[in-house]
């Protein structure tokens, strides 16, 4: 039986005030806006807090802020406009673009060093989309992650250029054979290397021209423009050591570390191009990008495209394919399509939804989800690193559903 559209309670939306009052006055979110949209209609907006705490500047509506892996969607989308002109396909083995990716091995199951691999099949550019690919984030557990970590293969902002680092990652083995399961990984930055070989442009002159002319997005970009420094946040995080070990659970004795300071940081001036997790923008622009995906694709993609996009394309759910990575939602109940995660079960996730919520989020727990059944688009915007800190986007997605009457 399909659900029923039901509108939002004006009354009901004004508890998510008081929840982000209780985040910030007990200095767990520095500051933070919710944006909903109900049939593309603002229905709720709410910024408060700071967005630099030493300064005590508000964090507010044009507050420009690191999306981290909400780039990834919009990477996936780039990629989709090339599938639809027939410039590649989904099937298409990376090594086709991307050379350094020939030739490639898998680590053995229970290997004990980097040298006990073996063959394996060149990973698809589906299986790189949807994280069976082999590929992993250096915050996993295993070895090739800690290689990663031991070589900065982060795609960080200064980390070289994007062509250098995803040539000093194919040295390095396959996690698993591709296909094998599930793990988050920096597959999706890999993805951005693939659209820059295949328009003969640069990830940024790709982003521009295709999706951020098209959706008015000016506010969005790798670096934060000099007109927008003045609105760029302070990064920061409850941890004693590093904010980007998501899987950390050692906090220190200030829950608001400064770990990269607004007038200082690698953003300003980043050379790597990372389209898993490079971009920085507003809370408005990002929700043009996900109204355009709810609309179906708005004349980026067609509405076939956006559909198949936001369909689960993995055979059962996230933890039916035995990840051992951290992940940005939910695995029980919760599929995978292109560019982000798809309930099929929001009972079996344990948090409230509706069947079909495409979603994902970022390292600075940000978070946006799309309803397809009551036609909402909500976005999150904080800068608080790593997201697993607090179960906020849960909290969130429970204070919207329980508004809708």
């Amino acid at each position: 039986m399909s659900e029923t559209r039901m509108t939002l309670d004006a009354a009901r939306l004004e508890r998510i005030r008081d929840w982000a009052d209780t985040y910030i006055a007990a200095r767990r979110f520095a500051g933070m806006s919710v944006l909903i949209l109900q049939e593309g209609q603002e229905v709720f907006f709410d910024a408060r807090g700071a967005r630099d705490v030493e300064a005590g500047l508000p964090f507010g509506r044009d507050t420009v802020a690191r999306i981290y892996s909400m780039t990834k969607p919009i990477t996936s989308l780039a990629l989709m406009t090339l599938v639809e002109e027939g410039r590649l396909h989904l099937d298409a083995p990376v090594s086709r673009f991307l050379p350094e990716f020939s030739d490639p091995h898998a680590l053995i199951l229970d290997a004990s060093d980097l040298g006990q691999t073996e063959p394996c099949p060149t990973p698809t550019l589906h299986q790189i989309l949807t994280h069976r690919s082999g590929l992993s984030y250096a915050f996993n557990p295993g070895l090739v992650p800690q290689q990663m970590a031991a070589r900065d293969l982060t795609f960080a902002p200064r980390a070289g250029t994007l062509a250098q680092t995803c040539e000093q990652l194919a040295q390095l083995p396959l996690a698993f054979a591709p296909g094998a399961r599930w793990e988050y990984s920096v597959g999706i930055d890999v993805i951005g290397r693939v659209i820059e070989v295949v328009t003969g442009q640069s990830l940024a002159e790709v982003f521009q021209t295709r999706i951020f002319d098209p959706l008015g997005m000016a506010e969005t970009g790798f670096a934060v423009a000099q007109s927008q420094q003045d609105q760029f946040a302070s990064l920061y995080t409850p941890l004693a050591g590093d904010a980007m070990d998501l899987n950390s659970a050692v906090t220190g004795d200030e829950s608001l570390r400064l770990v990269d300071d607004a007038n200082n940081s690698p953003f300003l001036n980043p050379t790597c191009l990372s389209g898993g997790g490079g971009l920085v923008g507003t809370i408005d622009d990002y929700a043009r990008f996900a109204e355009a995906m709810r609309k179906g694709g708005q004349g980026i993609v067609s509405r076939a495209t956006a559909a198949f996009m936001m369909q689960n394309h993995l055979p059962g759910d996230i933890a039916s394919l035995g990840p051992s990575s951290f992940a940005e939602q939910p695995m029980r109940g919760v599929g995978f399509g292109i560019g982000g995660a798809v309930v099929l079960d929001a009972a079996r996730s344990g948090v409230p939804g509706s069947v079909g919520d495409f979603s994902w989020g970022g390292m600075a727990s940000t978070f946006f989800w799309i309803d397809p059944v009551h036609a909402l688009t909500t976005v999150l915007f904080t800068q608080l690193s790593p997201s697993s800190a607090t179960p906020a986007r849960a909290e969130l997605k429970a204070l919207v559903h329980g508004a809708l009457m």
